[in-house]
Order: structure tokens, then C-alpha cells, then sequence
């Protein structure tokens, strides 16, 4: 393994290790710990737009173990750097694994496990797509939900009734991570918002 490999490797397990996230992974169940790699992978290989980690962290959670969001993320962030640098460089499953036994003695070793079986089948694929994940510099459009509510009262006027369209617009960022952006908008502003989509999808037919 070239010199440069090693030391973009290091840094990725440093951060692992310095930053506690070692300790928290070691507390993850196995098949939670693989459907994040898993994500990780299919979101390299641009097969999904983005990690789910706030879904996920709710989900491990929810059996019963105490790890929040920002430490998931921090995880998520660190394994994609890991494995896109592992792809840039070509390690095989056994240049990984043993790079990660040697600069790493607290990664438990159902993690170890998972990373070996992750890369093995699915970790090649991404050498093809890395450059072009590399480029990405915005964010990515997952879904939108909207739903359209009355004010009842305000500060100003309790007979206030005036209806609403609250909007939840669910984007990955370049990193990958999953968030939900939520706003109101008033009729007039929705019925903008509308005119604009329409107008984009008029130049759109023409392309």
C-alpha cells in the first residue's frame, strides 16, 4: 500500500478513535452496524441518494441502546471516507482488514466482520463511481410532503382562521446524510411556489 493510502487511512481511523466513535460502535448491534455500511456503499456507488441517519438512529434506539444522532453521523462520515479512500487506492478486502487491525485495537471485531463482508461484495464497484461522487458540491432532492393547515388564533387576533400550506422538502447533502427541512407558506406564496414548478417543467418539456 502506497505511502499516501496509508496516511489518508490513518486519518480516517483517528478519527474513529480519537473522537470516541470506536467506543459508540462498539455499543451498535451487528445488523444495525451492517445495514449503515451498507448504506454507505449503495450511497458511493450513487445507488441511493443519501444515509437515512436519522431513521436508523431511531431504530437502534429504539432497542435499547444510548447512542444520538450527531455521533451516528459522525460514524457514517468517517466509514464513507474510509471505504471512498480504500476505492481511490484499490486496497482488496485484505489490505483493509489488516489496515484496520493495525491502526485500530478498539474497532470490535463484529465491526471488522462487517466491513470485511461489505467490501467483499460490494466495495469494487465503487473505484468506477468515486470520481464522480468527489464532484459533488450540493446538496440532493430525496422527497417532499406537504400538508395544508388552518391558524386558529394569533398574538394579535384570537378569531384568527387562515389557511396554510406547510412544506417538508427531505434533501441528502454532499456528504450523504438525510435531513428533513420543513417551512410554512401562506396561500399567495404557495400558489408562487406553484407557478415557478410549473414554469420548470414547461422549459423542461423542451429540453
Amino acid at each position: 500500500m502506497a505511502a499516501g493510502s496509508a496516511g489518508a487511512l490513518a486519518r480516517a481511523l483517528g478519527a474513529l478513535d480519537g473522537g470516541g466513535a470506536a467506543e459508540k460502535i462498539s455499543l451498535i448491534p451487528q445488523d444495525f452496524f451492517a445495514e449503515l455500511c451498507e448504506q454507505i456503499i449503495q450511497h458511493l456507488n450513487h445507488k441511493i441518494p443519501g444515509i437515512n441517519t436519522a431513521e436508523l438512529c431511531q431504530r437502534i434506539q429504539t432497542s435499547g441502546v444510548d447512542i444520538n444522532i450527531g455521533d451516528l453521523a459522525k460514524i457514517a462520515n468517517t466509514l464513507s471516507f474510509l471505504f471512498s479512500t480504500a476505492a481511490r487506492n484499490n486496497l482488496s478486502t485484505e489490505e483493509l482488514v489488516t489496515t484496520l487491525g493495525s491502526g485500530l485495537s478498539t474497532l470490535p471485531k463484529h465491526a471488522v466482520q462487517v466491513i470485511r463482508h461489505v467490501w467483499n461484495e460490494q466495495g469494487k464497484a465503487i473505484a468506477v463511481s468515486e470520481d464522480a461522487g468527489n464532484m459533488a458540491t450540493v446538496g440532493q432532492f430525496v422527497d417532499m410532503k406537504w400538508k395544508l393547515g388552518v391558524a386558529m388564533s394569533s398574538d394579535t387576533c384570537r378569531s384568527l382562521k387562515y389557511p396554510y400550506v406547510t412544506v417538508t422538502l427531505t434533501v441528502a447533502d454532499p456528504s450523504g446524510q438525510i435531513t428533513d427541512k420543513s417551512f410554512e407558506m401562506t396561500i399567495p406564496q404557495f400558489k408562487n411556489f406553484f407557478r415557478q414548478f410549473r414554469e420548470m417543467a414547461s422549459v423542461l418539456e423542451t429540453v
